[in-house]
């Protein structure tokens, strides 16, 4: 938690709202998400109790496992679920793009919380090897739908990825409540610190968000309270009547089970359409359509890898393939974080505050300054920024202005001066070829500009061996995808 944050906190719980820390979205919101929000039973890892799924905030569909712990319809519901997001995928994915190439666009899933997210990637480990013939066949479509939940599960550990979105944890990055990081993990909680009805606080309606009989639990997890006294019952309606071989009766029992999951999953769904809309208000960041159009070429690879007949992701990743992916989520991450500071000025605030970032105005400007110590003369304008920050960055410090990513400033001189301090710096580069420089290129006296020593650098990926040069400290090789009955017969959790 930053010091900005702990002071939006305290700010939330005096005013009785929550507070943004953010001025923009960092995500990419699609015009058309599919939303899923799952129940699991209690007690098992990723036991599907029942589901609804869709892009139509009126039109959900249901799906229901009356028998959680029957195999059978367990994979009855990941073929029907399938069904759903399947349809939804594959109106992006046609026609096939190359690989390598950017597709025009990708389908994006949102579930309420992390916990959503870890219950979709169990449900994609459990489905992804399954056999469409012989023994412990299931339907064609449960494990194109496990390689397709595996691979949202992985792009999902990217910070920089919105294909699969926990739009809990999303609302908590950009507000901040009175409530504690934990309390957050509920949206509906969430939400009502956010936009409180009339008449109550932040607190208030967070307060009544907590009541399970307000406002369920947003899933995978039901209420232990639902479970025992609601849940339960019809559970042993359905078996009672399956044992008995009475299929009014099973219908009934079917019914009423519904009509009770329909009390857990129906708030829910709401919210979550809530939170898109909010969200939706917030203007989207700049660096948003790149990072997008990442997750666009990942799913073009994903798609292209499928049709070509490609293996399933392997239950676990090998040492190189591991090594590689933990230097892509580095890289990621540091050029996330310069790409939101320079988006943001909250965040930018956040390194203000550390003395990794100034702000302040121009107050004297020489953009025709030549230097002209070697054999050639150069252009190298000078400018002085007065602020009241603390300035950490010494004489021959680099630093950037996110107004100009693309000019290199370096500090000649730090000078107090009263209350503030003055900074003088040399630029280069984004200035056009010539001795004069481009208009506009240089800062004039007057504006209102910020440096930092946050810099979008191009890393290189380091060399990593080929997998089947992976050395015997490492544990050799990976053995190659065989499939067969072992894979068929995995435990679903």
């Amino acid at each position: 938690m930053t010091l900005l944050t702990s002071l939006a906190r305290t700010l939330a719980a005096r005013t009785g709202r929550a507070q943004q820390v953010r001025t923009v979205r960092h995500v990419h919101l699609s015009d058309r998400p599919l939303v899923f929000v799952p129940l699991k039973l209690a007690g098992e890892a990723c036991a599907p109790l029942a589901a609804l799924a869709g892009d139509d905030p009126r039109h959900p569909r249901m799906l229901t496992v009356y028998e959680p712990r029957d195999r059978t319809q367990r994979f009855e519901f990941a073929a029907a679920l399938a069904d759903v997001m399947l349809a939804f995928i594959e109106d992006y994915a046609t026609p096939a793009p190359e690989p390598g190439a950017r597709a025009g666009d990708a389908p994006q899933i949102l579930v309420p919380n992390p916990a959503g997210v870890a219950f979709t990637r169990l449900l994609g480990r459990s489905t992804r090897f399954r056999r469409t013939d012989g023994d412990y066949a299931v339907r064609e479509n449960v494990p194109v739908l496990g390689r397709y939940l595996s691979f949202y599960s992985e792009r999902s550990v990217a910070p920089a990825s919105s294909l699969l979105l926990p739009m809990a944890a999303v609302l908590a990055d950009h507000w901040a409540t009175g409530q504690s990081a934990a309390e957050d993990g509920s949206l509906g909680a969430l939400l009502a610190w956010i936009d409180p009805p009339d008449g109550l606080t932040g607190a208030q309606a967070a307060l009544l968000a907590e009541d399970p009989l307000r406002c369920p639990p947003a899933g995978p997890a039901t209420d232990p309270s639902f479970d025992n006294e609601v849940l339960q019952p019809r559970l042993q309606a359905v078996r009672a009547a399956t044992a008995a071989g009475d299929e009014a009766a099973l219908r009934r029992a079917r019914l009423a089970m519904d009509a009770a999951l329909r009390t857990q999953l129906d708030p829910v769904w709401a919210l979550m359409w809530r939170a898109v809309g909010v969200l939706r208000a917030l203007p989207e960041a700049a660096h948003v359509p790149g990072r997008w159009e990442s997750d666009r070429r990942a799913f073009a690879g994903q798609v292209a890898w499928l049709r070509e007949g490609g293996a399933p992701q392997p239950r676990r990743d090998g040492a190189v393939a591991a090594a590689r992916k933990l230097a892509a989520l580095e890289r990621d991450q540091q050029r996330l974080d310069v790409h939101r500071a320079y988006d943001d000025p909250l965040v930018m605030a956040e390194y203000r505050m550390t003395g990794e970032a100034f702000a302040g105005t121009v107050v004297q400007a020489w953009p025709d300054r030549l230097d002209t110590s070697g054999r050639r003369a150069r252009l190298r304008p000078r400018i002085v920024v007065e602020t009241a920050d603390a300035v950490l960055a010494g004489p021959g410090a680099a630093l950037v202005s996110p107004r100009r990513p693309g000019q290199d400033a370096e500090v000649v001189e730090v000078r107090p001066a009263g209350e503030s301090t003055r900074v003088t710096l040399e630029l280069k580069n984004g200035m056009g070829r010539a001795l004069t420089p481009s208009p506009g290129s240089v800062p004039a006296a007057g504006e209102e500009i910020s440096y930092t020593t946050l810099r979008d650098e191009y890393l290189p990926a380091p060399a990593f061996p080929d997998a089947e040069n992976t050395p015997w400290t490492h544990g050799g090789p990976p053995p190659a995808y065989a499939g067969g009955d072992e894979a068929a017969r995995e435990d679903w959790s």
